[in-house]
């Protein structure tokens, strides 16, 4: 499927279930959406095929960790922000998501994502936004019982 066909795909998805979303333009991916805060928590959750994966659609959220915790990691050492980085790796592998950690606009992030390839359609989509929120709500648990 060319990079057209699966962002209008994506979009017409969206539009017929009534997902309010925005583009965004990404020099890392071919497309990038932002569903606008969706589920009991009002998560943004982004979709977005990567440059360097064409046919791979990426689906998740960023968590944003609190002004207390970004100040605490920023006092970690080297040595405690990669042993940090690995309990975050662990905790993300048992939700069974793909995870990124993220300094954006001035605030640490942890990203959890679900990847979709091979043939996508819509239900796989709405999966896995469902599942992208249910991981948001279960890292900022991770969160806040970790920190």
């Amino acid at each position: 499927m060319n990079m057209f066909r699966m962002r209008d795909n994506v979009e017409r998805w969206l539009v017929h279930n009534d997902f309010a979303f925005k583009s965004i333009k990404s020099d890392e991916n071919l497309f990038q959406i932002v569903i606008r805060p969706t589920g009991q928590y009002e998560i943004p959750v982004e979709i977005f095929e990567p440059k360097s994966q064409p046919g791979v659609v990426v689906v998740g959220t960023k968590t944003a960790m609190s002004t207390r915790q970004i100040k605490r990691y920023k006092e970690f050492t080297t040595d405690e922000k990669r042993r940090w980085g690995e309990r975050v790796k662990d905790f993300c592998n048992s939700i069974h998501a793909i995870n990124k950690n993220i300094f954006e606009d001035g605030i640490q992030k942890i990203g959890t994502y679900v990847v979709l390839d091979g043939e996508i359609n819509q239900q796989a989509l709405f999966d896995a936004i469902d599942s992208a929120v249910v991981m948001h709500e279960k890292t900022t648990i991770f969160l806040i019982k970790t920190f």
